[in-house]
């Protein structure tokens, strides 16, 4: 190969280098959440994978850890039991955990017959979807997990899996000011 050959190379190597990264980052992004996203998804009737039905109106007046996930996602699998491992950690903080299941129920009652988790979990396949994106995922990946505030403010999101020393320095500085 001659320079130029080599040039063309190189120059075609890092721009697609450059637009995947960028395209990357534009799916994996997370946005400013709607105004009423909060509120708008506890007035939803919230089904549990056995059909029970979840009192959201329970949940007003709480730190809230919403936890977007699937059982075929291997990253939200893996992450559940740091999420159960916290939540023991904080349920007697006024925080509550809530797994929002974008699976069919027959999938998460299995991956729960396996994996007991000690936070509610409801099952919401396109509603959970819409709520996520609303509350700041446009892309719909998962996991995502959403930090709300006693007073219903969405504090903190993240897309993908999250780690325990970052979930712990989330609901500390949320409980914090609550003091």
């Amino acid at each position: 190969m001659n320079k130029r050959q080599w040039t063309l190379l190189i120059s075609a190597g890092l721009i697609a280098a450059i637009l995947g990264i960028g395209l990357s980052s534009f799916k994996h992004r997370t946005t400013e959440a709607k105004d009423q996203a909060v509120e708008l998804f506890l007035k939803e009737e919230l089904k549990g994978p056995d059909g029970a039905i979840h009192a959201t109106k329970e949940w007003r007046n709480k730190i809230l850890v919403l936890n977007f996930w699937a059982s075929w996602c291997p990253p939200c699998v893996e992450e559940m039991p740091t999420l159960a491992k916290t939540y023991s950690l904080y349920k007697d903080k006024n925080v509550l955990f809530v797994g929002i299941g974008v699976d069919s129920p027959s999938n998460i009652r299995q991956f729960l017959e396996k994996t007991p988790i000690n936070y509610p979990i409801t099952v919401n396949p396109i509603e959970g979807v819409n709520w996520a994106k609303n509350m700041g995922n446009p892309s719909g990946g998962l996991p995502f997990t959403v930090l709300v505030d006693e007073k219903g403010v969405i504090k903190k999101t993240k897309l993908g899996k999250i780690s325990e020393d970052e979930l712990k320095s989330w609901l500390d500085s949320a409980i914090l000011p609550s003091k």
